[in-house]
């Protein structure tokens, strides 16, 4: 009996090695940098505390590169969290067209009201179009920011400049953890 507990625990413990080994030396990296994004952006607002503890989830990209000359597009990786749990990576990818300059790197958090809103994320069900716009953080100011249609979208700066007048829209994806 002792042999067979034994060998249960093995096959536990490997199972669970397993599925943290699954994950690749870059998905590691992209959670732990989504972790340091949250506490950088609750450093700077924070307000985005009610946001994290109500929110049904949020998808955090904590590099998303940005850059344009007439025709932009913007991309970045991150991590998938439901009622403060990850649960896979995703990815965002834009595609914009008009009035634009320049590059940069930012931190984008989407918070989602609602589980129906993050299953929507999950399923790949997912997309902004151009009437979505994100509340761009800034250190000691209010934030009164409200859910739209189920979303509520912050974004804060970490390099770059970009002057911008664009119509566009993200897509996402999104990839469990086994």
């Amino acid at each position: 009996m002792k042999v067979l507990k034994n060998v249960f625990v093995f096959l536990v413990v490997c199972s669970m090695s397993f599925a943290v080994n699954a994950q690749s030396e870059k998905d590691k990296k992209i959670i732990k940098e989504s972790d340091e994004a949250v506490k950088t952006l609750l450093s700077v607002n924070p307000g985005l505390k009610t946001f994290f503890d109500k929110s049904a989830g949020c998808a955090v990209f904590p590099n998303v590169g940005k850059g344009g000359f007439i025709v932009g597009g913007a991309s970045g990786n991150g991590v998938l969290y439901e009622y403060g749990k990850k649960k896979g990576m995703a990815s965002l990818k834009e595609l914009n067209v008009g009035l634009q300059a320049g590059g940069q790197a930012l931190i984008e958090v989407i918070f989602f009201e609602k589980k129906e809103d993050v299953d929507k994320f999950k399923e790949g069900k997912f997309e902004f179009d151009a009437g979505v716009s994100a509340v761009a953080l800034k250190s000691g100011e209010s934030l009164d920011a409200k859910y739209k249609d189920g979303v509520a979208v912050f974004t804060h700066s970490k390099a770059g400049l970009m002057a911008e007048a664009s119509v566009g829209g993200q897509k996402f994806k999104f990839k469990p953890f086994k």
